[in-house]
């Protein structure tokens, strides 16, 4: 014979209220979020591991699968000088961290000036910036963003310089403004702010890097036409 007690909490979890447990019991907290990460990977990442690994396998003659290179991580940096100068408007800063924020999907980080430089009235420590550093999942997801989605809207785009590699494998890009995104509401940007993008790669030589980022859809300049870029 069931106690009166057992009869109410199990009539308050039919209900969906929340029961009282009995003195003594553990309780262990539900942990399950109401917007669960997604299981599958992302779609680039898809294409790296079944489209691009066999292709740059075949064009530079790779002979373990592990010589092929691969995305590392993506740098975001947003420079807010303004913000940083004595008697500048800190709020600059806070509106670039909630772009940076809202394009990435991730919490940025705020950049510090290492020296004092007198004639840009900056001073040792003082807030210049903001950084976001993807890898993994988040990392393929802003890259498919970037060349799929912002890059074709920017006005009177032409394509990215083919030559922007540092000589080791890593391609830098400037963005002008972070309006070609489309998760940022014009409504509601304060200033337009640039960016640059640092893709870092662990290819030994620019030629594997620019056929890594070409294979995964980068948008050369001079590629589509077939022209010689400059």
């Amino acid at each position: 014979m069931s106690s009166p007690g057992t009869k109410s909490s199990a009539s308050k979890a039919a209900q969906g209220q929340p029961t009282k447990a009995p003195k003594g019991t553990i309780v262990i907290a539900n942990t399950v979020e109401s917007n669960p990460l997604p299981t599958e990977p992302p779609r680039l990442m898809d294409k790296y591991r079944n489209e691009v690994i066999p292709v740059l396998q075949q064009q530079h003659g790779y002979k373990n699968i592990m010589q092929v290179p691969r995305l590392e991580k993506i740098v975001i940096n947003m420079g807010v000088g303004a913000a940083g100068q004595t008697g500048g408007d800190a709020k600059l800063l806070d509106g670039a961290m909630n772009d940076l924020a809202t394009i990435t999907g991730q919490k940025p980080i705020v950049t510090r000036a290492k020296k004092s430089i007198a004639n840009f009235r900056l001073r040792e420590g003082q807030r210049i910036g903001a950084k976001v550093t993807l890898r993994g999942a988040q990392m393929y997801e802003f890259f498919d963003r970037l060349v799929n989605i912002a890059l074709p809207r920017v006005r009177d785009f032409g394509g990215i310089n083919p030559n922007s590699f540092d000589g080791r494998g890593n391609f830098a890009m400037g963005m002008k403004e972070q309006l070609t995104f489309p998760e940022i509401v014009y409504d509601k940007v304060d200033k337009v702010r640039g960016m640059d993008v640092i893709i870092v790669t662990n290819a030994n030589t620019d030629a594997e890097a620019r056929s890594l980022l070409k294979a995964m859809g980068m948008p050369f300049r001079g590629e589509r036409q077939g022209e010689r870029a400059v």
